[in-house]
C-alpha cells in the first residue's frame, strides 16, 4: 500500500452517490442467490465477478435487476441494508445517503411499511453499532415509468421515514425523458425532501438542463456530458449544484471509455463542486477507497488535496450544519496527525 493509498484508508468519509442493493457484496449476493435457487444470479462469489461483466448500460441494468430480485421479503431487505453499512465502516465512510429504490421491493409483494421498517432498523443498528449514520434517498427506476413514480412518492411523502432526506430517479436515461417526473418531485420537494435526480450519465447536458429546469436538481447525479456545455458548467459552478461522480461506474457501464477520458478534471477546473463516489461498488469492482485513489491520479492530488475533495462531500450532503462541522474537523484533524 503506498502512502497515500494509507492515507485515503482512514481519511474520514461521506458518500453520497451509492445504490442500496448495488452495494451488495459477492458474500450478500450469493448467500440471497442460495436462498432463492430459482433466481439466475450464480452462487459462486467468484463467477460474480464474470456475471458482473457489463457489455453496455442497458445490460448494466438487466444484472442489476436480477440482483433486485433476490431481495424478497424484509429480512433480505435489513440484512442487506445492515452489511452495507458494515462495508462502509471498514472504509472510514462516516455518513452515506444511500439510494434506496422502494418500487423494486413493494412490487414483489414486499410491504411498503414492513420494507421501510427493515432499512429503519437497520439503520439505528448501523449508527450505534457501526458509527456510520445512513440518509436515504428514495429513487424513482425510470424504467419502470410513471407507475413507478407514483408509488415512490406516495411512499416517500405518506411513510416519510426518520432517515429520508432525498428524492431522486435513476435507471437507463435513453428514452425516459426527466419532464414527465416532474410532478412527482414537485410533491417530494412539497413534503421537504430535496431533488438529486440521475442525469447526463448516458446522455447529453440538455437531460442535466431538465433536470435542473424541471426537477428543481439541488445535486446531479454523474453528470459526465456537464462538460459538453460551457454555460451549462458555469451554471453548476455558480449556484454551487454539485455533481456525484463515480469514475469506475462510468467505464464499467461504457459511459466513458477510459479513465484517462473521464472528464473529472475539466468538471473541477471549471469550478464545480465535485463529489466522489463508488455508485455501486461491488458490482463494479470497486470500493470509496479505490475511487479516492483514481481521483488523485486524474487530479494530481496529494493527501491535503484528498482531505479537501472529502471535505466536499460533506458541504455537498444534506447533515444538519452540526453533523457537517463536526465530520469536516474530523478530516482536519485527521489529515493534520498523519504522517505519510
Amino acid at each position: 500500500m503506498s502512502d497515500l493509498d494509507a492515507f485515503i484508508a482512514g481519511l474520514p468519509k461521506a458518500e453520497l452517490h451509492v445504490h442500496h442493493v448495488g452495494s451488495a457484496s459477492p458474500r450478500i449476493v450469493s448467500e440471497l442467490a442460495a436462498r432463492h435457487p430459482d433466481s439466475a444470479v450464480p452462487t459462486d462469489p467468484e463467477a460474480l465477478a464474470d456475471f458482473f461483466t457489463f457489455r453496455d448500460f442497458a445490460h448494466f441494468i438487466e444484472v442489476y435487476l436480477s440482483v433486485v430480485d433476490l431481495i424478497r421479503d424484509a429480512e433480505d431487505v435489513r440484512l442487506l441494508t445492515y452489511e452495507v453499512a458494515r462495508d462502509m465502516a471498514r472504509q472510514n465512510i462516516r455518513y452515506a445517503e444511500l439510494t434506496v429504490t422502494p418500487f423494486s421491493s413493494t412490487r414483489r409483494g414486499i410491504p411498503d411499511a414492513a420494507f421501510v421498517e427493515a432499512i429503519e432498523d437497520a439503520r439505528k443498528s448501523a449508527e450505534s453499532e457501526l458509527g456510520v449514520v445512513l440518509r436515504w434517498c428514495f429513487d424513482i427506476p425510470g424504467e419502470a415509468g410513471l407507475e413507478a413514480a407514483e408509488e415512490t412518492a406516495r411512499i416517500a411523502c405518506e411513510l416519510q421515514p426518520e432517515g429520508l432526506v432525498s428524492f431522486g430517479l435513476g435507471g437507463p436515461e435513453i428514452g425516459v425523458p426527466r419532464p414527465q417526473f416532474k410532478p412527482y418531485f414537485d410533491r417530494a420537494i412539497a413534503a421537504g425532501l430535496h431533488s438529486v435526480p440521475h442525469a447526463g450519465e448516458t446522455t447529453g447536458p440538455g437531460t442535466i438542463w431538465d433536470a435542473l429546469t424541471d426537477l428543481r436538481a439541488e445535486r446531479i447525479g454523474h453528470g459526465t456530458s456537464a462538460t459538453q456545455d460551457p454555460k451549462l458548467l458555469a451554471h453548476l459552478a455558480e449556484h454551487r449544484i454539485a455533481l456525484e461522480v463515480c469514475p469506475t461506474s462510468n467505464i464499467a457501464t461504457r459511459a466513458v471509455r477510459t479513465l484517462d477520458e473521464h472528464p473529472l478534471k475539466e468538471m473541477v477546473d471549471a469550478g464545480v463542486l465535485v463529489t466522489i463516489n463508488s455508485d455501486d461498488p461491488p458490482m463494479f469492482g470497486t470500493d470509496l477507497n479505490t475511487e479516492y485513489g483514481v481521483a488523485a491520479r486524474l487530479l494530481g492530488l496529494d493527501a491535503p488535496g484528498l482531505a479537501a475533495l472529502a471535505k466536499n462531500a460533506v458541504a455537498a450532503s444534506f447533515m444538519d450544519a452540526a453533523g457537517k462541522a463536526r465530520l469536516a474537523a474530523e478530516i482536519d484533524a485527521y489529515t493534520a496527525a498523519y504522517r505519510g
